[in-house]
């Protein structure tokens, strides 16, 4: 399906099949796509027919994403959903900026004098680990084996053995944590109530294990993805330098334009119809939110990047009760990191003719390396 297309490029693919054949069995995948805007919308809103419960059950330690946010259906939904947000609040995360500018100057720092770096592996990828390593109360010698995990449940890569690594290795933490409370997440999450209901351990590392995955490399691939699209159009990163106030619209775009996360997973759970086409229980369905992002029945010329675009109704980050809990750390990080890399990285350019490796998965979209120069300071 869309191996055979590139997976930086897929998005004449998503136009041809929403032209085509909106809503596309392939049985190979056994599985339906959907890549119209208002039928993506569907899939992932309507959970009452499209289950979350895609990654089976398993014990805690075997697969503790499948019982995490992610992979519950209402109303337990409601409820993890409830405990989560009373440790991860709104406010939480608005007080990490500062730590988020401090991270981000001294990766900065590091490269500044040399007036080249790979964006990937010297900003977009250290900046997010090391917050959410410091939000969950991790110890600072233990970031890189996170990378490597997050890294390897994105590509399929020793999934299993993965997870089970990852499990071990937080319920550790809880442990400690619960002897020795701080002001860390994780010590939070155990102190959450809802209705006399607290988080389970199953449910602590699930919501752990998401945080770890979502939040590396959502802000990883964004960061990346932003700089993709403004080495496309030059002139917007210069207009971004004198208009700053524009960035959080920029981001927005990018979102859209390049969306971190290209399709979703759920499972049917009733007969229903969509797009002239039964699907069955029982059958699964994947929603490309890649695709709904660049629908022009949904967005005027939609495969031009419009740092003005409004409105923009993108779906980068999900639909209805599964939106991403994350998205406001993600816009924040972004809003930081390219606010200060603009700023201080003057001309920055990709190194031309660079070839981009793609992440080798159909779920997550952005390069490994992405070498770029600008004018050291």
């Amino acid at each position: 399906m869309q191996q055979a297309h590139s997976r930086l490029s897929p998005f004449e693919w998503y136009r041809t099949m929403r032209e085509n054949e909106p809503v596309h069995r392939d049985p190979r995948m056994g599985a339906w796509s959907v890549f119209r805007y208002e039928d993506v919308q569907r899939v992932l809103s309507d959970s009452s027919t499209f289950s979350s419960r895609f990654m089976g059950g398993g014990d805690a330690t075997a697969n503790p994403l499948g019982a995490s946010l992610i992979g519950t259906d209402p109303p337990r939904h409601r409820l993890l959903r409830s405990l989560v947000t009373q440790a991860f609040t709104t406010r939480k995360i608005a007080q990490l900026e500062p730590r988020i500018r401090e991270i981000t100057a001294e990766l900065l720092d590091g490269v500044a004098s040399t007036g080249r770096m790979d964006l990937v592996g010297d900003l977009s990828y250290p900046l997010p680990v090391i917050v959410i390593a410091e939000l969950l109360g991790i110890p600072s010698a233990d970031r890189d084996r996170f990378k490597r995990w997050s890294d390897a449940v994105v590509t399929g890569g020793g999934y299993g053995g993965t997870q089970r690594e990852m499990a071990e290795y937080f319920l550790r933490m809880i442990e400690l944590k619960r002897r020795e409370p701080g002001e860390d997440l994780i010590s939070g999450l155990l102190a959450a109530e809802v209705e006399g209901e607290s988080l389970s351990l199953t449910d602590l590392l699930g919501f752990c294990i998401l945080l770890l995955v979502a939040g590396n490399e959502t802000t990883t691939n964004l960061l990346g993805n932003a700089i993709l699209c403004f080495d496309d159009r030059p002139e917007v990163y210069e207009e971004l330098r004198g208009t700053p106030d524009l960035l959080p619209n920029a981001i927005e775009e990018v979102l859209r334009y390049r969306s971190p996360v290209q399709s979703m997973f759920r499972t049917v759970v009733n007969d229903t119809e969509i797009g002239g086409k039964t699907l069955r229980a029982g059958e699964s369905a994947i929603a490309w939110i890649g695709s709904a992002n660049r629908d022009d029945a949904q967005f005027a010329d939609a495969d031009r990047f419009d740092i003005r675009r409004s409105p923009n109704r993108h779906i980068a980050f999900g639909q209805g009760i599964h939106y991403c809990l994350g998205a406001p750390l993600a816009r924040l990080e972004a809003r930081v990191a390219l606010g200060m890399l603009i700023e201080r990285c003057r001309g920055l350019r990709v190194v031309p003719g660079t070839p981009l490796e793609a992440l080798e998965s159909t779920v997550v979209y952005g390069v490994k390396r992405l070498p770029v120069t600008f004018e050291a300071a």
